[in-house]
């Protein structure tokens, strides 16, 4: 979107510390790069190729994501974000062409974020995902399904005839919940194409593979098996670890990676609405170098559950330095939050007379406000480390594109 030239161009999105391919352009797909191809193994294609390699840029994704979503809600009243890039929209007593309407918000979309997506419409979440993919594809491979699916496919409105032809084009393994594992079974049971599917008996289904298969089934069917998930249950742990850009041996800088990933988890139990009952924190070196090795791990439990970065942090930098021996090049660290509970249940105790500052919450909120407003990491634990510094830990983003709209230093200017 932000750089219209790569347009047609090999492009890549890497991994954290720029390790391996997560993501590829069809030109990158055409050049034989497989998804998590080490960049060492495919940097030569740079030079050889024209190839296009960037760094992953999650922040930026995350907003992107956020007003795309914000777009495709106007297409009915309850919405589920399946994932970054997907979401499920319940159509129920919407009146009128839905695929006008969602041709509508498709353009809108295109228009207003400048991001292109396909809209699948189908009686079940399963039909949905499958007309998701044919419109995707022929979109993408023209000739591969009839040109008035391209963009918007609703197989609800295909007649039965139709839909058979486009159900006996489709491979199974393009169904969601078919692994792997799955498709190379069905494969080999002469089972090939996704009307051949659909044509099972579910009861089969179940005694040959598994219950989970059954309701892929039904749902293929015709019958819904699975419900809109309006607010998805909230996480029993939360865990925030990264892999270091350089290799970590003394305890300053793991002090600081460690308040850095503590109050990270914190903030997102905070957001579900969640306190920590125990604080675990982890280093470890690389299992791929030739070098001595080290992991160890420790749990510390809070006095009582809490989402107070203070006391998360404080409870992560005591199991550090429990665990912490000097001698190693560490790899990686992270913080898991355990035993999650909601924050509407509260545990208080007597006045013992205690340093106990008791609830921050107001606190914590103000916290999460300040950072949302102007950015993650402008208000932060001391024992974080100086703001702008660039530290041995962080990762490595050599070629990480401007946060162009998560930061305001970073945001495209136009001059007449």
């Amino acid at each position: 979107m932000f750089r219209p030239r790569l347009e047609g161009i090999p492009v890549v999105v890497l991994s954290n510390n720029d390790g391996c391919a997560i993501a590829r352009s069809n030109e990158a797909k055409a050049l034989g790069i497989a998804m998590g191809a080490p960049w060492f193994k495919i940097r030569h294609l740079v030079e050889e190729a024209g190839l296009v390699a960037l760094s992953a840029n999650f922040a930026l994704y995350g907003d992107m994501s956020d007003r795309m979503m914000s777009l495709a809600a106007g297409l009915g009243p309850h919405q589920e974000v399946y994932s970054i890039d997907e979401s499920f929209i319940d159509l129920s007593g919407i009146r009128g062409d839905l695929v006008e309407r969602s041709h509508k918000i498709r353009s809108r979309i295109l228009q207003w974020v400048g991001i292109p997506c396909g809209i699948g419409i189908g009686s079940t979440k399963t039909l949905a995902k499958l007309a998701n993919h044919i419109a995707m594809t022929a979109e993408r491979k023209p000739g591969s399904y009839p040109e008035q699916l391209a963009q918007v496919c609703s197989l609800s409105a295909l007649p039965p005839a139709e839909l058979e032809v486009i159900m006996q084009a489709t491979l199974v393994n393009e169904v969601w919940g078919v692994g792997r594992q799955i498709s190379k079974q069905l494969n080999e049971g002469g089972i090939h194409t996704v009307l051949e599917l659909v044509k099972l008996d579910p009861a089969t289904i179940r005694r040959g593979w598994s219950v989970v298969l059954e309701r892929t089934v039904r749902e293929l069917q015709g019958t819904p098996c699975m419900d809109l998930d309006h607010s998805p249950a909230p996480k029993k742990e939360i865990a925030c670890t990264r892999s270091f850009g350089h290799p970590v041996t003394e305890l300053a800088p793991l002090n600081e990676a460690v308040t850095e990933f503590a109050s990270r988890a914190a903030e997102k139990i905070r957001k579900q609405h969640s306190l920590a009952t125990q604080v675990m924190v982890f280093i470890r070196t690389s299992p791929f170098r030739s070098e001595p090795q080290y992991s160890r791990s420790m749990v510390v439990p809070l006095r009582r559950p809490s989402a107070d970065t203070g006391a998360i942090v404080a409870a992560a930098l005591m199991g550090l330095k429990a665990i912490y021996r000097p001698g190693f090049k560490l790899a990686k660290a992270g913080v898991m939050l355990l035993d999650l509970q909601s924050d509407a249940v509260g545990q208080r105790e007597l006045d013992l007379g205690d340093d106990d500052d008791g609830d921050r919450g107001q606190l914590m909120t103000a916290l999460d406000g300040i950072n949302r407003r102007f950015g993650k990491g402008t208000m932060k634990m001391a024992s974080a480390g100086l703001a702008g510094e660039r530290r041995i830990w962080s990762m490595k983003q050599e070629r990480r594109t401007p946060g162009y709209t998560t930061c305001m230093a970073d945001m495209p200017v136009a001059r007449a």
